[in-house]
């Protein structure tokens, strides 16, 4: 690879959502409950490939949480991008069905590899990490729903993670039963409302155009994914359903008991659902990277996304999610003489999920263009000690190009977060005796705790705490 300029950054979209994301793979293990009928078996991680990028790193370095890491991190500085504030996703089957010491040894590896040296435990490798160089601001694990009890998710606090993605693929107990899922939908409602009581921020991962579904079928589930109060996820991973070879499904597709939807379909059903996609809830990627190889049918189109998005703005369509309001994106995408208002205010949007409410604040400027935000809840029901009598805030981001911590950019470290925390107390003042609140409880990347004692927090077991 050609080394970049002084100034010049490669692959600048990687950083424009405001941090620099690390994915570490652990080694490949099979499910517990068997394989579902869409699920590859090919000597790698379970659903991966031995050609996806991130599965060729890890075997390259014999899954060493460590090294990937370090890995990563040399390969962005390379590329000129700052590495201040690092988001470290966890993949590969499911992580906290891995034995328990494994997990813990995992997590350590990779702060470790943050602060550039060993620590003795992973409570001193997250003491280290608050102040180090390479701080983990989020991290994220991906799980499967009946994964997820109040053990799992007290030990994932204990990891210091903030972000979990559920695959939850569709909301049909028949459809589950086909697949061989091996959870129902009851586990998706139970994981999801005990997620946000703990204060995570709850991504869903979709697979439309499974067995036994159709276009229409999937687009009601989205519909009710919004509007059912059981759900209302986050975030968003919408995985078209694909026939990859070494999976059940590929038997099927080849007796033609099955057949995948074509292009022209997919972007018909996805334009439909785009348009339904709440400002509060964020669309992370569309398609899976599946090297056409392994692929014996379903569409190939990685970019689908961009043609979808191109579709509904030349159709003159509003969207509302997340991503494609982001000022970064938005920055990138401006014409030369196109000039983006950069005056914000706070929005507010209230909505009731999963037996709470929550306060969904945001930074945009005239045209809806997206700053920042912040995720607040209420709830009656506290699940541990230091969150009783406590509002939640679950998320806090303040979007464009990452800038390196003690810098000031154009958008990040302009005093966007402290507006939103300014005003999220203020609310949690005024609805306290509604919801017998005294105190906010922040969940805290590790990364994240010094900002937050600034403002007056301290950190109570796995939160940041302040009482008002």
């Amino acid at each position: 690879m050609k080394l970049p300029t002084s100034n010049e950054i490669r692959k600048p979209s990687k950083t424009l959502a405001g941090v620099t994301p690390i994915a570490v793979m652990c080694y490949p293990r099979k499910c517990k409950h068997g394989a579902c009928l869409y699920c590859p078996s090919l000597d790698v991680p379970q659903s991966y490939t031995p050609l996806s990028p991130p599965v060729i790193r890890a075997k390259i370095l014999e899954y060493s949480a460590k090294e990937q890491v370090k890995s990563r991190l040399k390969a962005f500085k390379l590329m000129n991008h700052p590495t201040n504030k690092i988001e470290l996703i966890v993949m590969g089957g499911t992580f906290l069905d891995y034995p328990v010491d494994y997990q813990y040894q995992f997590i350590k590896e990779c702060y470790d590899a943050l602060n550039d040296r060993k620590s003795r435990s992973l409570e001193e490798a997250k003491r280290i990490n608050e102040t180090a160089e390479h701080r983990c601001v989020a991290l994220c694990i991906e799980t499967r729903p009946d994964i997820c009890s109040e053990t799992e998710i007290k030990r994932m606090l204990d990891f210091g993670c903030t972000r979990v993605e559920l695959g939850v693929q569709c909301l049909d107990d028949k459809i589950y039963k086909k697949v061989n899922r091996g959870h129902m939908l009851k586990e998706v409602v139970s994981a999801t409302k005990r997620l946000k009581n703990f204060g995570f921020k709850v991504g869903y991962h979709i697979m439309p155009g499974l067995p036994g579904s159709n276009p229409e079928k999937d687009l009601k589930m989205f519909k009710k994914l919004f509007k059912d109060e059981r759900f209302k996820p986050d975030q968003l991973k919408i995985y078209p359903c694909q026939v990859i070879k070494g999976s059940g499904l590929e038997k099927l597709y080849h007796e033609g008991k099955y057949t995948p939807y074509t292009k022209e379909q997919l972007e018909i059903l996805l334009v439909k659902i785009m348009k339904i996609i709440p400002e509060y809830c964020r669309v992370m990627r569309i398609m899976r990277e599946i090297p056409p190889v392994y692929l014996s049918a379903g569409t190939i189109r990685i970019d689908l996304r961009k043609d979808v998005e191109e579709r509904l703005k030349k159709d003159g369509n509003k969207i509302n999610e997340i991503r494609f309001r982001e000022i970064g994106f938005n920055l990138r995408d401006a014409g030369k003489n196109e000039k983006i208002n950069l005056e914000i205010k706070i929005k507010k949007k209230e909505y009731f999920s999963s037996d709470g409410k929550e306060l969904f604040l945001q930074a945009v400027n005239r045209n809806n263009i997206l700053f920042g935000l912040l995720r607040l809840r209420f709830s009656t029901e506290q699940e541990i000690p230091e969150l009783k009598n406590s509002a939640l805030i679950r998320e806090i981001h303040v979007y464009g190009k990452t800038t390196a911590i003690g810098e000031r950019g154009e958008i990040q470290h302009t005093g966007i977060g402290k507006r939103l925390m300014k005003e999220a107390e203020r609310i949690v003042k005024k609805e306290a005796g509604k919801w017998g609140v005294n105190k906010i409880a922040v969940i805290s990347g590790v990364g994240v705790r010094e900002y937050y004692r600034k403002l007056g927090y301290n950190l109570e077991g796995s939160y940041m705490v302040k009482e008002i």
